[in-house]
């Protein structure tokens, strides 16, 4: 009785609960091999690892280069976090549903969703949000809703007995939210096959980490619905990877997972005009810099004679060019009207909705 009272010894058994999971250090070095042999990934599935990883990052690049020149509309900017999004999403089956956050579009875009119809949803362009055969929805604006959505998905492979499941992403300041734990919630009762991943870059815009909970880890609040949680180093391939991976064959046998990864975002929160300086100083973006998840998985892959500057480099390369097909594409899709913006709100619009419709196709709106 006396143990069960003892409030302060349950705080700091927090801390041994939920250790931090990593495979592959900062150096480039295994420091688990029993892990690594879990992971299961041949050579060429390690180099399409990095090339999608990569292909994240220049499209980072790209994106923010647009969003500066004003022909995007909102971009949030995803360097940095590559391993915590690109490894965790490649552990999934090409028929499982990702339900992603607004930082999310590298996953969609590697889940089958052109560029251009990504640059399209950035723009506001009703294109943007035609999905076709993308096992996926549009980036979720509203913080933690798509934890939500996802146990939904979730709820409805297994009731039609489809051996998929349902994952999602948020950063830390969506497990303020409520629907983070009402999504949890619903899919932990139901034990719905759904993978949740909270992406701990330490910023909630630009409110730190530690100001927006007294919780040690973010994962421990997955276990108030009943979840197994664990935190993973979210710079990390080969521990997301596996992670993921573990966590979706249990998904599918016993119900959801929650996985935190910490990571970083190296730039702002968006493009909107955010500067990460006033609320972060250098020095602590210069020593994220140096955990860079490409670099980390580039010095592995390059000991085992995989990888090297002029692999990337042609990669890139190409990269770039479907990119830049990919902007003369969104460019030349035809501009929207107000007309087509009220089109578009309904299936079937309403009597005021047609007379709005007419008054600005008349006007050539």
């Amino acid at each position: 009785m006396v143990d069960i009272l003892d409030f302060k010894a349950q705080l700091e058994r927090q801390d041994s609960e939920f250790k931090t999971f990593q495979i592959l250090n900062n150096k480039g070095k295994i420091v688990d091999k029993q892990a690594l042999e879990k992971v299961g990934l041949k050579d060429d599935q390690l180099v399409e690892l990095m090339k999608q990883m990569v292909l994240s990052r220049t499209l980072n690049d790209r994106s923010t280069r647009l969003a500066k020149q004003g022909r995007l509309g909102f971009f949030a900017p995803t360097a940095g976090q590559e391993a915590s999004q690109v490894a965790s999403n490649y552990a999934f089956d090409s028929e499982d549903y990702v339900m992603p956050g607004y930082r999310d579009v590298p996953q969609l875009v590697l889940k089958g969703l052109p560029i251009y119809k990504a640059f399209l949803w950035s723009r506001g362009h009703y294109e943007g949000n035609e999905f076709g055969d993308v096992k996926g929805w549009f980036p979720q604006i509203i913080i933690g809703a798509q934890y939500v959505e996802t146990a939904g998905i979730a709820l409805g492979f297994k009731k039609r007995g489809k051996k998929n499941v349902a994952y999602t992403y948020t950063g830390d300041g969506g497990t303020s939210q409520g629907d983070f734990y009402e999504g949890m919630n619903f899919a932990g009762h139901y034990q719905a096959p759904a993978v949740f991943f909270v992406q701990n870059n330490g910023f909630a815009i630009s409110t730190p980490r530690h100001t927006q909970t007294a919780a040690k880890h973010l994962a421990a609040k997955g276990w108030a619905a009943g979840l197994p949680s664990i935190v993973v180093d979210g710079m990390d391939p080969l521990a997301v990877y596996l992670a993921a991976k573990t966590a979706r064959q249990w998904a599918l046998e016993n119900g959801p997972v929650l996985i935190e990864t910490l990571t970083n975002r190296f730039g702002p929160h968006s493009m909107s005009g955010d500067d990460p300086l006033r609320y972060r100083s250098q020095e602590d973006i210069d020593e994220w810099l140096k955990m860079d998840p490409l670099i980390r998985f580039r010095k592995y892959l390059g000991d085992k004679g995989l990888w090297n500057e002029k692999t990337e480099e042609s990669w890139v390369k190409e990269v770039n060019q479907q990119i830049d097909e990919a902007v003369k594409q969104a460019d030349n899709v035809e501009k929207q009207k107000v007309s087509d913006f009220i089109k578009q709100t309904l299936a079937q619009p309403g009597q005021a909705q047609q007379e709005q419709i007419a008054h600005f196709e008349s006007e050539g709106k």
